[in-house]
């Protein structure tokens, strides 16, 4: 009888099966974080940068979110927008002088009365003066005309000037010498003529009709070399760009009446001490005014 062969035990076969997953609920995580992480870079970027920035910007933004409606009456002009407001704010007084400047040395007639063309930032704004030689460069002489030189400096700066939402003032001074005897005409007279005749030639060649917001004369009482009254630089016109964070000017009851007892308009105010002026054909000046 054959043996019988010996019986092999088999060893169950495991299938191990895996799955692919995408890394359970939790695989995206890192997204999560970096857009953190990303957010708090930009903000800290931003507290970056309105720290470096002037009061006058931060008024502004903070302006913005407090009254987002209202923002555009606290920097001066809805249109010009609050990017442009920003621009030329009391810090940015330079670049206006600046590029006013270059915009008169382009002009090549201009060019000669460089040295008479003077600009001086002070803390109402930017001052700009318009300073007369002894045979008269920006007036006729003893006239509040002005002359062909005069009218394309101030068209230079209305055409510029107009761009902005600054308000403007406008001035007119005189020297000491007084007219002659006859006449009521006078230092008076002839400073707030050429500061309204500069006012008319500006407002056809650029400014808004509502930028200027006051016109004086002060004939000889601002002199600007007080040692020597009867200096010709002393007759002037000065213009008047105002910051944005300055006190708007207000014009008081004792300023100029118009006749009937009726106030002139803000822009046309005078400090002449008469209310009707004598056509200047009837004067008789003893100086080169």
């Amino acid at each position: 009888m054959a043996d019988k062969a010996p019986e092999i035990a088999l060893a169950p076969i495991i299938v191990i099966k895996k799955r692919k997953g995408h890394g359970g609920h939790h695989g995206g995580a890192w997204k999560v974080a970096y857009a953190d992480f990303v957010t708090a870079m930009m903000a800290l970027f931003i507290v970056l940068w309105l720290l470096s920035t002037s009061d006058d910007t931060k008024k502004a933004i903070g302006g913005y979110f407090q009254d987002p409606a209202g923002v555009g009456k606290q920097i001066g002009s809805a249109m010009a927008g609050t990017g442009e407001a920003l621009s030329i704010a009391k810090d940015d007084m330079v670049k206006l002088k600046e590029k006013l400047s270059d915009a008169i040395k382009q002009a090549p007639e201009l060019k000669k009365l460089e040295h008479q063309i003077q600009m001086i930032i002070t803390g109402e704004g930017l001052r700009i003066e318009l300073l007369e030689s002894e045979k008269g460069s920006f007036f006729e002489s003893g006239r509040p005309s002005p002359t062909v030189l005069g009218s394309e400096v101030l068209q230079v700066l209305a055409i510029e000037l107009g761009k902005m939402p600054n308000h403007l003032m406008i001035e007119g001074h005189t020297d000491s010498k007084p007219f002659a005897a006859s006449g009521d005409y006078g230092n008076w007279e002839l400073s707030s003529d050429r500061a309204n005749a500069a006012r008319r030639v500006m407002l056809k060649s650029g400014i808004r009709q509502d930028q200027v917001i006051q016109v004086r004369g002060f004939a000889d009482r601002s002199l600007r070399k007080p040692k020597e009254p009867e200096d010709p630089t002393n007759r002037r016109v000065s213009v008047i760009v105002q910051n944005q964070s300055a006190p708007e000017v207000k014009a008081t009851p004792e300023h100029g009446k118009a006749e009937h007892g009726k106030p002139e308009p803000d822009h046309v105010k005078s400090e002449s001490p008469k209310a009707e002026h004598a056509k200047p054909e009837q004067a008789k000046p003893e100086h080169h005014g």
